[in-house]
């Protein structure tokens, strides 16, 4: 299983972003994941959980944008969604495609609670 590694990799990007002081004010870490990034997404959310699980980060939750595979085609200048791993043209057939998107696996934001002040 993979994903307990890659919610490691989570937590340790939030690390480097977030000093640990600060890390029980992070609410919500957004995730983005494409069609092809070879992830399950409930075993990432289910690894996440567990890894978070007392720590600091304990109150945030994961949220993950899905990403679906297109290609762009060379033949007809379209960018069409297709079937994952399928490089072909949906529209025109054509193999002269490239592949935009699907492959993401990225942390994209973290959002952390503005820190209290002790004036009104």
């Amino acid at each position: 299983m993979h994903e307990l590694s890659i919610a490691q990799s989570i937590v340790d990007i939030v690390g480097q972003y977030v000093p640990p002081a600060e890390q029980e004010r992070v609410r919500k870490i957004t995730v983005r994941i494409g069609a092809m990034a070879g992830v399950v997404p409930d075993s990432l959310e289910f690894c996440f959980t567990a890894v978070i699980h007392h720590t600091p980060l304990a109150e945030a939750v994961m949220e993950i944008e899905h990403v679906p595979f297109t290609v762009s085609c060379h033949s007809c200048n379209s960018t069409s969604e297709t079937e994952p791993g399928l490089a072909l043209c949906p529209l025109c057939g054509s193999v002269d495609t490239k592949v935009k998107s699907g492959t993401e696996l990225q942390v994209v934001s973290i959002d952390v609670d503005e820190a209290l002040t002790g004036a009104p």
